[in-house]
């Protein structure tokens, strides 16, 4: 079994940031080339950030210049680094390593 094993959600005001760690276990040997997707009440899951087998980023637009993604091979985890964090960012946060593993999401909430 691989697990995905999500932190750092929580509550914050418009401006403020957060960083969400995604901590892998079992039948992983590198987290480099995993996503973060998230999914807000009502919509569908949508795709946030990758870091690549190399550990380049890859960002959607709607956080280009605010997320960063990075991994720690020698800890297993893959952060996303959230800064000027806006109302339209609350969502469920998941971490997702091909083919098809997820973590169990952890919920972010902007709002002053």
């Amino acid at each position: 079994q691989v697990q995905l094993v999500e932190s750092g959600g929580g509550l914050v005001q418009p401006g403020g940031s957060l960083r969400l760690s995604c901590a892998a276990s079992g039948s992983i040997f590198v987290v480099t080339g995993m996503d973060w997707y998230r999914q807000a009440p009502g919509k569908e899951r949508e795709w946030v950030a990758s870091i690549g087998t190399y550990g380049n980023p890859v960002y959607a637009d709607s956080v280009k210049g605010r997320f960063t993604i990075s991994g720690d091979n020698a800890k297993k985890t893959v952060y996303l680094q959230m800064n000027g964090l806006k109302p339209e960012d609350t969502a469920v946060y998941y971490c997702k390593k091909d083919p098809n593993y997820w973590g169990q999401g952890t919920q972010v909430t902007v709002s002053s």
